[in-house]
């Protein structure tokens, strides 16, 4: 196995593993990619204070994330396709997630079921839905979930519109992948990759295929998917899906105060502050940047996830040093998944638990509950003075 310090040496594995199709749709953003890039880039201007001569024996990371033990804050973020990164990926992820201690977000466009990742697994885990115009497909996607023993439901509200991601475009992205010409060149030399998907039966949308009306091959789950986002989305509904769902609810997507004043109102036990890793709008300020303000709306009175941007241990100890109660890693994962499957999961987890214990610890604290700003050097207007 080769010698991992740090998540770019994943990534770099990632690329020379994973079908290009594949990989353009985990390593980009929307139309010009400019939230995409600040959202890593931003996390560069906060700086950590050194402190020294501090007894630094029994550290600790473990936390809560909606009332569930967490080895560390950190959560494994919704991500689609995540079988096509990897055979069998999502059981792969979720089974890495349960063992190291902490929560896996299936996404509604998963590649294995929630079926197969409750039976792979035998523990809870997070479920992320996408709200479809199909009334009934979603009432019944609810019950999977609960069926399943999934212990909290993920409500995206950032997706009502798809977002153009160019690199989709022109790379014909679909789940299997379709055998043009480029693709057959790019797959001969993924050979590992190959192999992998040939020894799986999963390979299209497991939670959509076989249980959306009329969704039986590629051509019609396609043409399903791209007309079922629901543009109607509004907080009447999410305010329905409070009633529907008994378990904990968290709403991702949320990047302005004003609606995370709104996710109070509706009941939500946490939201999630995103712009889906830059995926969706293009020209808004990054996840990093919203935190503060949204924070100061809405006080203590909810859990405040930051997810989008957050490549290291260090981003997740200046998130939570900034006032988050938790936060999730999407591409970190995918790239650890597809890099070296479960054990590529696992080893990004590792990573990122690392950095943020030694930081932690030269930062001069000894638990992740005692983060605060204190150990920050902010830039002065860093959420900005917009007009």
């Amino acid at each position: 196995m080769p010698i991992i310090t740090c998540i770019e040496d994943l990534h770099r594995i990632y690329k020379r593993r994973v079908p290009k199709m594949f990989y353009d749709y985990a390593q980009s953003g929307s139309w010009t990619e400019q939230t995409f890039r600040e959202n890593c880039k931003d996390f560069e201007q906060i700086r950590l204070r050194q402190r020294v001569a501090i007894n630094m024996e029994g550290r600790s990371t473990a936390s809560q994330m909606v009332g569930q033990d967490v080895a560390m804050p950190v959560a494994l973020a919704p991500v689609g396709m995540l079988g096509m990164q990897h055979a069998d990926g999502e059981i792969k992820a979720a089974t890495a997630a349960r063992d190291f201690g902490v929560p896996f977000t299936l996404s509604t466009m998963s590649i294995c079921s929630i079926e197969d990742v409750a039976a792979a697994t035998n523990a809870p885990f997070w479920f992320q839905l996408y709200v479809m115009r199909d009334q009934d497909y979603t009432d019944r996607l609810i019950a999977r979930a609960k069926d399943a023993g999934c212990n909290a439901m993920v409500l995206t509200l950032d997706l009502q519109i798809l977002g153009q991601r160019h690199n989709d475009l022109k790379n014909g992205l679909s789940a299997p992948p379709k055998l043009t010409l480029p693709v057959i060149a790019d797959l001969a030399t993924k050979w590992r990759w190959g192999l992998g998907m040939l020894g799986t039966k999963r390979r299209q949308f497991g939670n959509i295929v076989g249980h959306a009306k009329d969704v039986d091959d590629v051509q019609s789950l396609m043409a399903w998917t791209h007309k079922q986002f629901d543009p109607r989305l509004d907080w009447d509904k999410v305010k329905e899906y409070r009633r529907r769902w008994d378990g904990k609810l968290i709403l991702k997507g949320i990047l302005d105060p004003e609606d995370a004043v709104k996710a109070l109102d509706v009941g939500a036990d946490a939201i999630i502050v995103s712009n889906h890793g830059g995926r969706q709008i293009d020209g808004a300020l990054s996840s990093i940047r919203m935190l503060a303000p949204i924070l100061d709306a809405v006080g203590d009175r909810i859990e405040v996830h930051l997810d989008s941007g957050i490549r290291s241990g260090q981003d997740v100890l200046k998130a939570l040093a900034m006032g988050a109660t938790g936060t999730m890693v999407g591409r970190a994962m995918v790239f650890g998944l597809g890099a070296m499957g479960q054990d590529g999961v696992t080893r990004a987890l590792e990573v990122i638990h690392k950095e943020l214990d030694t930081n932690m610890a030269l930062c001069g604290r000894k638990s992740v509950q005692d983060l605060d700003r204190d150990i920050l050097l902010v830039p002065k207007g860093f959420s900005g003075d917009w007009a």
